[in-house]
């Protein structure tokens, strides 16, 4: 088997919202999008996020109607407090502040309009003792 891209596909309410959000505060762009359907990608993601809207048919009937949940579209970056502080600025609530943990990494999270946690990471940090 060859991998040749990799995406995550998250369903929810609606599209256009979480899909503004990840462009608007995360630097995404839209790459495909139809009705009830967006991919959105980013060149340094590796990685496309795709927002359904719940309810497609064609999506199979055990899945449809499922919210996007009990998940984390985690990013690492390098600047975390850079992104904080951005984010603040452009009025973005942060719904888990920055933590440290003993391991070194630090994160923060916010959630989009649709409840979709989005994390950004710092694996860099030194450890605490």
């Amino acid at each position: 088997m060859k991998i040749t891209s990799s995406a995550v596909s998250l369903n929810v309410d609606d599209v256009p919202a979480s899909s503004a959000f990840l462009i608007e505060h995360f630097g995404f762009r839209e790459e495909m999008a139809a009705d009830g359907f967006a991919s959105l990608t980013r060149d340094d993601a590796g990685l496309n996020v795709i927002f359904l809207q719940r309810g497609l048919e064609s999506l199979p009937a055990d899945q449809r109607d499922e919210h996007a949940a009990g998940l984390i579209l985690a990013f690492v970056v390098d600047d975390l407090e850079g992104e904080l502080a951005r984010l603040r600025s452009e009025g973005v609530t942060i719904t888990m502040p920055l933590t440290d943990e003993e391991w070194g990494e630090r994160a923060f999270q916010v959630r989009d309009p649709n409840g979709v946690i989005v994390q950004l990471v710092d694996w860099n940090a030194p450890t605490a003792h």
